[in-house]
């Protein structure tokens, strides 16, 4: 069994390979067309078109041949079960010249029936086309052929379709709710019939026939534990309602075959479950899936890990039906799937093996949510001076998280309008796990999915970027700020360096707002209440500034919390930013407390700090509006005036007193001062 690797919860299928031969006939150019029926009875019970020859080796319709398991055993060399009904199988051919050839192979001492014949004109002729055609003709079938120049699709992705054909999935809405309703279990032939009954082009064929498997098919998991009870035959799968990817991958061919449609079922290497970044493919194939030939190319399609996943003990299968590996585009398709034959890759230049091995794996939930690369594309990456960058690009806004061992405290992870950056500096040498992980930001449940894992290799720990603990993902500001009306910021990076221990933020509100900003630090004898007294907000109109006094050197977090002015309730965390001080000189008071009547439009030019120095005349500047009268209140009372610029200023002396007050007179007609900032004095 494979499975797609990215969630831990969420796995995809695996099982084996399969081909499918033709029978030629050569003619001369002047030769006219012939009808040409065989009755061909096998000397071995249960041969078929694409089985093993009497070398051992099996074609897998590229003129290729590899060595095969002795008769009765599967391609692990354990018994295979027995076939308890044999179909007739046809196996229809063309020459350059147009001359079919169609070759019935009937079971041991059956009675064959005439099959219907086709006759072309003299010359050449193209192969007929299956578009549209009559659906009672089920066995009237076009010999698959390798694909060639023309079924290569364009490397790397374009970016503008997760598929390889055009597909509107809304046209499929009525014939996907048919498919599923259908249960004709009797035979393959009479289950194609009822399918058909809604389909009329060949791609409406191919997705009425996958719609169903992915629904009705489940994983055997039981038999991909013990290879003796495995049923892979598509009449065994069809009876059982369950199988292996091999099983799948079967039944999808012989009903595209019984529709009319050129299919194939191709066998390789793939990333899934137990697959470990980095490893090394040898041995046998791991897995099947089909191609089948549409609009005059081939496209991929994989119904074991369209259908559902399996839990992490590989003991119970959940049907989840995954849209992305329906026609999937080529180049998104070998991220995880590795045929045995490069042609099937459908790319060109096609990867090599070595390239599968080592190239990064993002799954089908990192292209369902609109995300379109990521960077460094290996798996396996290296810190340089103690650190490694990661980026995604993606189509629209999507909200990142990411964990380093299992933690997010080791990293900046930064929001992009089309994508995310990630800074990570592992605290620990060796190899250890990246995972990322990502939602929609308008989704309204707080559910990340994986969507990218690399494994990190770092050889030396940068012991300078130690983060605090209060750091959330993401930092700084971004395209979610902005919806949460912080609009224009004066520092539009994560982290700000300070060598004084002093910096100022300005932002636009695009939201009647109000705000709490509080600092964090590790270590800190400071309390949060009093952290907060660091930060003094100052608003302009619809500007507001944030003054920052750091306490003293290290790195600090500061937390932004917004509420509508309306709403009574709490407020509710937005973002940070992570603020850096090596200066260990650096030693700031808080700013004057500010009690409730400090008004949001107020503002203090002088002094800020909260501690004032003994028996000294001190300058005041305060800029508030709506106010008839300010005091200052000391050791004696001092009032100020209001200038012409409009600032209420003024000189007090500290002397005689340990505390100092600010009031206002709101109201000249009123007796009584509010107090508005408090200061404290040094002891002398």
């Amino acid at each position: 069994m494979v499975a797609e690797r990215g969630s831990s919860a969420r796995r995809q299928l695996g099982g084996g390979p399969a081909a499918m031969g033709t029978l030629e006939l050569k003619e001369g150019p002047s030769a006219v067309a012939i009808n040409l029926l065989l009755i061909v009875r096998p000397e071995r019970k249960g041969q078929r078109d694409g089985q093993t020859d009497s070398a051992g080796l099996q074609g897998d319709g590229n003129g290729n041949s590899r060595p095969q398991p002795p008769p009765g055993r599967d391609l692990t060399g354990q018994q295979a079960p027995k076939e308890p009904h044999k179909q007739k199988q046809t196996v229809t051919s063309y020459t350059n010249e147009g001359t079919q050839v169609t070759v019935e192979i009937h079971p041991k001492d059956s009675t064959p029936q005439l099959f219907k014949k086709l006759s072309f004109g003299k010359g050449p002729r193209r192969l007929p086309s299956l578009r549209g055609q009559d659906n009672k003709a089920f066995e009237r079938t076009e010999a698959p052929r390798p694909p060639s120049g023309k079924d290569l699709h364009a490397y790397p992705w374009d970016k503008s379709s997760l598929k390889s054909l055009p597909v509107d999935l809304q046209q499929f809405e009525k014939l996907d709710a048919y498919a599923l309703k259908v249960n004709s279990k009797s035979s393959v032939e009479e289950l194609v019939q009822a399918l058909l009954k809604q389909a009329r082009t060949d791609l409406e064929k191919v997705r009425v026939i996958w719609m169903w498997i992915c629904h009705h098919i489940e994983y055997d998991v039981v038999g991909f534990h013990n290879k003796s009870l495995r049923l892979c035959e598509p009449v065994d799968v069809l009876r059982t309602g369950k199988s292996v990817c091999e099983g799948y991958a079967g039944l999808f061919q012989q009903m595209c075959s019984v529709a009319g449609i050129q299919c194939m079922k191709l066998s390789g290497y793939s990333k899934g479950y137990g697959y470990k970044i980095g490893q090394s493919f040898q041995g046998n194939s791991d897995h099947a899936w089909n191609a089948v030939y549409l609009d005059g190319r081939w496209h991929l399609l994989d119904s074991t890990w369209g259908s559902g996943t399996v839990d992490d003990a590989s003991t119970k299968f959940t049907f989840r039906y995954n849209e992305f590996y329906f026609l999937t585009h080529p180049a998104l398709f070998v991220n995880n799937h590795f045929p045995d034959n490069s042609n099937w890759q459908l790319l060109k230049p096609t990867l090599t093996l070595k390239q599968f091995e080592s190239s990064l794996q993002p799954n089908s939930d990192f292209y369902k949510l609109g995300l379109l690369a990521a960077h460094p594309q290996t798996a396996i990456i290296q810190t340089e001076n103690g650190t490694a960058t990661i980026s995604v690009e993606s189509r629209s806004s999507t909200l990142f998280t990411f964990k380093l061992k299992g933690t997010d405290e080791h990293g900046l992870l930064t929001l992009r309008k089309q994508g995310m950056k990630l800074e990570i500096y592992p605290q620990t040498t060796g190899r250890q796990e990246l995972q990322i992980f990502a939602r929609p930001s308008k989704s309204s449940e707080d559910v990340y999915n994986c969507v990218l894992e690399y494994v990190v290799e770092c050889k030396a720990v940068d012991k300078s970027r130690r983060f605090p603990k209060d750091l959330h993902q993401p930092v700084g500001p971004s395209w979610f700020t902005e919806r949460q009306g912080f609009l224009r910021p004066s520092h539009p990076e994560p982290i700000i360096h300070t060598n004084d221990g002093r910096c100022s933020l300005t932002f636009t509100l695009g939201k009647d707002i109000s705000i709490l900003a509080s600092l964090h630090c590790d270590g800190s004898s400071l309390t949060e209440e009093m952290s907060r007294q660091h930060i003094m907000q100052i608003h302009r109109g619809n500007q507001i500034e944030f003054k920052v006094h750091l306490p003293h050197a290290g790195n600090f977090v500061l937390k932004f919390f917004t509420k509508k002015k309306s709403d009574p309730g709490s407020y509710s965390y937005v973002f940070n930013y992570l603020i850096t001080c090596l200066n260990t000189d650096v030693k700031w008071p808080a700013f004057p407390l500010r009690y409730s009547h400090w008004a949001e439009g107020y503002e203090l030019l002088e002094p800020l700090s909260r501690l004032l120095p003994a028996n000294r005349n001190v300058r005041f500047q305060l800029k508030m509006h709506g106010i008839s009268k300010v005091l200052v209140q000391a050791g004696n009372t001092y009032t100020l005036t209001l200038s012409r610029d409009g600032f209420w200023e003024g000189t007090c002396n500290t002397a005689g007193c340990t505390e100092l007050f600010v009031m206002v007179h709101e109201n000249a007609n009123h007796s009584y001062y509010s107090h508005v900032l408090k200061y404290e004095v040094e002891s002398q």
